[in-house]
């Protein structure tokens, strides 16, 4: 989280539990991707706490380091490419996979695009106003399309998907977008995670239902009684 070291830290630790309650919900092998997204969160909103620990530290390290790599490399580089990965394990219509695939496909070259640049270009961390800006070089030219792509490939994949419950996680993250885009411009990396981390309770909710679904579609049949059939048979 965005706002302070503690904040970061014990966020984390309690979207970290709901991570580990998450999997512990998957009833599927094919749920464990987006079961893990809490998880996820969790480890990326702690490794943001050493950041600030280290920013605010009397000789602070100049340039990244490894919490503020993690970070980035979580913001930037695993969740345009696990988001949209997740839902299309979870997806069961074949046209809808087919869009989801789609969508895993820009995420893979924001992936990619973001990747190459936190390795080429400069990104600073740094305090300002009680957040955390991530100051960097990437060309001004292409960031416009490439947060198209990362909004097409984190938002889109929740709207498209058949899974109950699912488009509400969409909802729940667009709203947390502009928010954080409107309000918080300069800090939209790290702010918007903060708010995309409150969705984990939101995953946890889905795979609840999908586990009583699962279990409910398992249920024994109930058999008539012998009785019953017995006295059915002795009038036929």
């Amino acid at each position: 989280m965005c706002f302070s070291a503690e904040a970061s830290f014990a966020g984390g630790a309690i979207i970290t539990f709901i991570g580990i309650a998450s999997l512990r919900k998957a009833s599927k092998t094919s749920q464990l991707p987006f079961a893990s997204i809490p998880l996820i969160f969790g480890v990326q909103q702690i490794s943001e706490g050493f950041v600030w620990l280290s920013l605010q530290s009397p000789h602070p390290t100049p340039g990244l380091t490894l919490p503020s790599i993690i970070f980035l490399l979580t913001a930037l580089v695993i969740w345009p490419t696990m988001l949209p990965f997740s839902v299309l394990r979870m997806e069961e219509s074949e046209k809808k996979r087919r869009m989801l695939k789609f969508m895993l496909g820009a995420g893979i070259i924001t992936s990619l695009y973001y990747g190459a640049g936190l390795v080429i270009v400069n990104v600073t961390p740094m305090i300002s106003e009680h957040h955390i800006r991530y100051a960097n070089d990437f060309p001004t030219r292409l960031s416009l399309p490439v947060f198209g792509l990362y909004i097409i490939a984190t938002l889109t994949p929740f709207f498209v998907s058949g899974v109950k419950r699912m488009s509400l996680m969409g909802i729940f993250m667009m709203v947390s977008c502009l928010i954080t885009g409107v309000v918080y411009t300069e800090y939209l990396t790290s702010v918007w995670c903060f708010f995309a981390a409150l969705t984990s309770c939101v995953v946890y909710w889905i795979l609840s239902e999908s586990a009583l679904t699962v279990g409910a579609g398992h249920l024994p049949l109930i058999k008539k009684p012998d009785s019953v059939h017995n006295w059915r048979h002795w009038r036929g």
